[in-house]
């Protein structure tokens, strides 16, 4: 059965789903071509998670895209609970080797400071949650990576916003 064939065949519901993840992963790649990188880039590593509040439990948040990082999905399940259960004030959370503490928190995103870095400057995370999304953006340094890092992360959060996603 031919790639079209195969589409007709899917439920409206499928078909959407197959056509967000299209969008989703076409507006990444662009993105991420000019975001993330080492020098000259104000993210040194991202992931997009997905994530449904609304969900059973029992559905798991998996990677929909990542650049810059391997993430382990043990240890993102831990973190998406981390958010689920709105510990932000008081617990650490772990991107793959840091351990981050939150600093400031906002109706659909925070920002939070590796505390084991080894970076004079230091590294951070911006984490920021849409309709279907959730999307951590990882920078090093301090106020001004910082910045540029939040611009970078509403950039493709805007593009998502666009479909609902």
């Amino acid at each position: 059965m031919t790639t079209n064939a195969a589409a007709r065949n899917l439920s409206p519901a499928s078909r959407r789903r197959v056509m967000d993840w299209a969008f989703v992963h076409k507006i990444w790649d662009k993105w991420a071509s000019t975001n993330i990188g080492y020098s000259g880039h104000p993210l040194k590593a991202a992931l997009l998670i997905n994530y449904d509040p609304t969900g059973p439990s029992r559905l798991l948040s998996t990677i929909s895209e990542q650049e810059g990082i391997k993430a382990n999905p043990i240890e993102l399940s831990h973190f998406v609970d981390f958010i689920k259960q709105n510990k932000l004030q008081t617990k650490l959370f772990i991107i793959g080797s840091n351990q981050y503490l939150v600093t400031s928190i906002h109706e659909n995103w925070f920002s939070a400071r590796c505390i084991n870095t080894s970076k004079p400057a230091g590294e951070g995370a911006i984490v920021i949650q849409t309709a279907a999304y959730i999307l951590v953006a990882l920078y090093e340094g301090s106020i001004g990576p910082a910045s540029r890092a939040m611009a970078a992360a509403d950039q493709l959060t805007w593009q998502l916003g666009r479909k609902n996603l």
